[in-house]
């Protein structure tokens, strides 16, 4: 008798990020993705989310490799912290790798991992599943999908994509062997769900590099481009319209640099001979002859385009004589730190293109008639929608509908559920453990919850120490309590409110001795009790309070 096949997500699920996805069978694990989230705006100091791999680090040893479909950051930018505690091989296309190899270099992990670099049309074993990657269209170069044959069937994992018939580098999506596959059987189809809400097709790539090069012609200012680092493809095509009205290139921004050279190196940029200067030099050139391509496409605070709005950029000084485009879109949650980068641009007097009628960013997923398309052509028996939030996988769910899939043979999962498929069935059956990772740049390990808390407690009521200086002889105060408060109250404004928390600390004290309490830290929690309880009732807010005894 066949075993079922389990397919779960440890991420990307109700979500936009952190794309992890495991399929089981028997003794064998393959997981597709391995992506990192951004945090939340109450996520005070937290600099990636990741997904929590307790499921995978309990079965490492059945764990055969891991399959990248391409390299953006909610699918690649968790794996040094997860190959830090695994040990199996990496798949991947060559742009992808090299990313890869990068992030692996900065945690000292790239001797650990064995980097395993195909191409798409490549078919290779990983346990008892045969991987086929397939080319598609994204705005990243080196995208694919991949085709999962598992001994019960095919499954079609699509990781992101859309349908570009004019693409910059790569060929058109493949429409053909996604229509074999069809044509042979497909057990199963999941589907990227980001833009299942917008109806049509995405534009091409080619499309921007049209409305790029109209607002080069002309232009006798500083033009000053932001796009993510990834797009290679969009990169390409602002090298382009700089050689071709005779301008200089500058780069800012770690990503974009590391990025740049190794698209370079790797043969997917092509830049002519003389166009790239070096920063340090543009300040010596006309304007009418820069471009600068930076990174802070997402209002992100140490970027280059944050640090030049804000005059903190060592080279680049903001003004009047500036035309700044901002090609991307937002991601959501990034909405307000992108806006505050654009308004402090106007503020510097520079101008700033940024709204979409201009078309000077298209995105890299498909919409419903795309999406359509895929389904279509594979004719999947059972449906999964992936990469998407709640809604978006109900819309993809309700398209899938609409191109013949049975309501019975769909699945809406959450993250950590178990979907289990059998040619004949697809069911949720039980979870594993999952859930985020929150992690700060000093640790692997992860922020526990209630650290997080901790920092919201302060963000959101302050903190207030109060030193008291006690005798180890008798346990009396030597000298009045002081009161240190952050985030709370500002002392010189508020006395009367200080000498009446002295007043709380010295009625605490006294209660103590009467009742010979002498332990300090009994001590110190009646102290923080009664304090607590006091300015609760005076001021409605709940500082962190940290009671600090001196012995003497």
């Amino acid at each position: 008798m066949a075993q079922k096949l389990k397919i779960m997500a440890l991420g990307g699920l109700d979500e936009i990020g952190k794309n992890l996805y495991v399929y089981e069978y028997g003794k064998d694990i393959l997981v597709v993705d391995c992506g990192m989230g951004f945090p939340d705006e109450d996520m005070y100091g937290i600099d990636v989310v990741i997904p929590d791999i307790t499921y995978l680090v309990q079965n490492k040893d059945r764990i055969r490799g891991i399959v990248l479909t391409h390299g953006h950051e909610d699918h690649i930018g968790a794996m040094p912290y997860v190959m830090s505690k695994l040990d199996c091989p990496v798949y991947a296309t060559r742009l992808t790798a090299g990313l890869v190899r990068l992030k692996l270099e900065e945690h000292g992990l790239a001797e650990k991992v064995k980097l395993i670099t195909h191409s798409a049309g490549d078919v290779f074993k990983v346990g008892c599943f045969t991987c086929e990657l397939i080319h598609v269209n994204h705005s990243i170069a080196d995208s694919v999908a991949v085709a999962v044959k598992t001994p019960i069937g095919t499954v079609i994992h699509t990781g992101d994509f859309k349908i570009d018939l004019t693409p910059i580098e790569g060929g058109v999506f493949d429409f053909h062997r996604f229509a074999e596959l069809g044509r042979e059987g497909v057990l199963a189809l999941l589907s990227d769900s980001t833009n299942v809400e917008r109806p049509g097709y995405s534009e091409s790539e080619r499309h921007v590099g049209e409305n790029m090069e109209r607002l080069f012609r002309g232009c006798d200012k500083r033009i000053i481009v932001t796009t993510f680092a990834s797009n290679v493809h969009r990169i390409q095509q602002i090298i382009n319209c700089a050689a071709h009205y005779d301008r200089k290139v500058g780069v800012t921004g770690r990503s974009m640099e590391n990025v740049l050279k190794l698209a370079v190196e790797e043969g997917y940029l092509n830049v002519p001979k003389g166009v790239l200067v070096d920063m340090n030099r543009i300040s010596s050139l006309p304007p009418a002859r820069v471009v600068i391509i930076t990174t802070g496409s997402q209002g992100e605070n140490m970027s280059a385009l944050y640090r030049m709005a804000f005059s903190e950029h060592r080279q680049v000084k903001i003004g009047a004589g500036d035309r700044v485009i901002i090609s991307a879109s937002a991601i959501p949650g990034n909405e307000r730190t992108v806006t505050k980068v654009i308004d402090e641009l106007f503020w510097k007097g520079a101008e700033v293109i940024y709204d979409r009628s201009i078309d000077i960013h298209v995105s890299g997923h498909a919409c419903q008639q795309e999406q359509k398309i895929m389904l279509a052509l594979t004719r999947p028996r059972f449906f999964i929608p992936v990469h998407g939030e709640h809604r978006m996988l109900c819309r993809h769910a309700e398209l899938a509908q609409e191109m013949g899939v049975a309501p019975a043979n769909i699945v809406i999962a959450g993250v950590g559920e178990v979907v289990e498929l059998t040619p004949k069935k697809i069911q949720k059956n039980g979870t594993v453990p999952s859930g985020r990772v929150l992690v700060d740049g000093t640790t692997e390990e992860g922020v526990e919850n209630i650290v997080l808390r901790d920092r919201q407690h302060l963000a959101q009521d302050g903190m207030l120490v109060v030193v008291m200086t006690m005798s180890t002889q008798d346990g009396s105060l030597i000298s009045e309590p002081e009161i240190i408060t952050r985030g709370f109250v500002y002392v010189k404004d508020n006395a009367q409110l200080i000498e009446e928390m002295r007043r709380v600390v010295y009625e605490s004290i006294e209660a103590c001795e009467r009742a010979r309490i002498t332990d300090w830290a009994e001590i110190k929690g009646r102290v923080k009790t009664n304090l607590s309880g006091y300015l609760y009732k005076v001021t409605r807010r709940s500082p962190m309070i940290l009671p600090v005894i001196m012995e003497v």
